[in-house]
């Protein structure tokens, strides 16, 4: 089997570098950045491209030992909406094929993350006649099932886009069985040239210990119920579920001591202020808004929660959900997208049927009243999300890279 050293990694729409729970930046920077952290200490040197959005950044920054972030000039030196990018996929592609003839360097394989940077990477798979492999994170055509009202559906550009990718990858990352079927059943994805590797957690971070601690520094008090949501503030994450599940909790059983606390920022041209509706659901008292923080920051957040809370309408795995079990809090989560293969229910948590808040408020409540349960889930949360490091994904990757090495670099798109 061909041996890999190199690897042009492509996150052309958003930065390993920027804070997740903002913008754009979310699952996929932490899945980015850790696997290509994990597979320098295997050896492997991973150069990640993504594209120039301030004026003050530098060409290069050095991520971690054989580890480099590329910031590539394509438009504007600033952010722009996610939905401008595709027009810029033919810069990017160059911009990336001019920083790789300066530096003179020869790329083994080519992992593109996102459809954007996919239909980038054909491009430069092409042009450098070596292999794609690419991971899509979501799809268009998933997504538009599961829209929320006044959202507009992924566009045909997009969806085009995706099926030309799926058609002139060598080989496609799936996170789970679920989003494999998704590829094949609505992209025509030759079953045999997917691999399954799910994302991972990282165990130092992400762990049990300091639990009591972690509930004094946030100012919980003692038998107080927090609910933790961490995420980007967009319907299809779902806070507005929680909030209004808050409402039907405090009203059905208002002696139930409850705070929830909701991280993140706003993303994308959507405008969902929660704020908003705290304040008309008279939830001052019981829901705060945070901003996003960094992983040991959250890593305190879940372990000072009773439950962490992910409502979302579509997840590609859903890592939030790993990460809160790695720090023995059991999950109430949305049965949807790569959720239930992340959260056993009944075993680390709890999958909830649809959106509805009065069932989200009803499974809350279950949470409450049995304490012991609700500490049952958390030990088999933690025992469950040790099997999930990212030195797994990390060489399970690799194995895929070799694998799409023995194959010709490129298929034609439409074949």
């Amino acid at each position: 089997m061909p041996q890999v050293n190199r690897v042009a990694m492509l996150s052309l729409h958003t930065s390993p570098l920027e804070q997740p729970g903002s913008g754009d930046a979310g699952g996929m920077n932490v899945y980015v950045r850790s696997v290509a952290v994990q597979m320098a200490k295997m050896g492997v040197e991973v150069d990640i491209f993504t594209r120039a959005c301030a004026p003050d950044q530098p060409r290069a920054v050095e991520l971690a030992p054989g580890v480099t972030v590329h910031h590539v000039v394509a438009g504007p030196r600033r952010k722009v909406a996610k939905e401008l990018l595709p027009r810029l996929a033919g810069d990017l592609a160059e911009g990336v094929a001019r920083s790789a003839l300066h530096g003179g360097i020869r790329y083994d394989v080519i992992h593109s993350h996102y459809w954007v940077s996919g239909v980038a990477g054909t491009s430069l798979a092409r042009h450098w006649d070596v292999p794609l492999v690419h991971t899509m994170h979501t799809m268009a055509r998933v997504k538009n099932l599961q829209l929320q009202p006044g959202q507009a559906p992924e566009p045909q550009v997009r969806i085009q886009g995706e099926q030309d990718v799926v058609h002139a990858a060598a080989r496609l990352i799936a996170n789970t069985t679920t989003e494999a079927d998704e590829l094949v059943a609505w992209y025509g994805a030759d079953p045999q040239s997917i691999d399954v590797v799910a994302p991972g957690v990282d165990l130092d971070v992400f762990s049990p210990a300091g639990r009591t601690e972690a509930r004094a520094r946030h100012g919980v008090r003692r038998g107080e119920f927090h609910v933790v949501f961490a995420g980007r503030i967009q319907r299809m994450k779902g806070p507005q579920v929680l909030v209004e599940a808050a409402a039907r909790l405090r009203a059905s059983r208002p002696d139930i001591p409850l705070r929830v606390s909701i991280l993140g920022a706003p993303s994308g041209s959507e405008i969902l202020d929660l704020d908003a509706s705290v304040r008309e659901l008279g939830l001052r008292g019981t829901v705060q808004l945070h901003p996003p923080v960094e992983a040991n920051g959250l890593a305190g957040w879940f372990r000072s929660a009773d439950v962490v809370a992910v409502p979302s309408f579509s997840e590609s795995f859903g890592l939030v959900a790993l990460e809160a079990q790695a720090c023995g809090t059991p999950v109430l989560a949305a049965d949807v997208g790569g959720l239930p293969k992340a959260v056993s229910s009944g075993r680390t948590g709890v999958l909830v049927q649809g959106h509805d808040p009065s069932l989200w408020a009803a499974e809350l409540e279950t949470l409450f009243d049995h304490r012991a349960w609700r500490s049952d889930l958390g030990r088999n949360a933690a025992a469950q999300a040790r099997s999930f490091g990212w030195e797994r994904t990390a060489t399970l990757t690799t194995q895929t890279y070799r694998h799409a090495a023995e194959q010709p670099a490129v298929h034609p798109v439409g074949n």
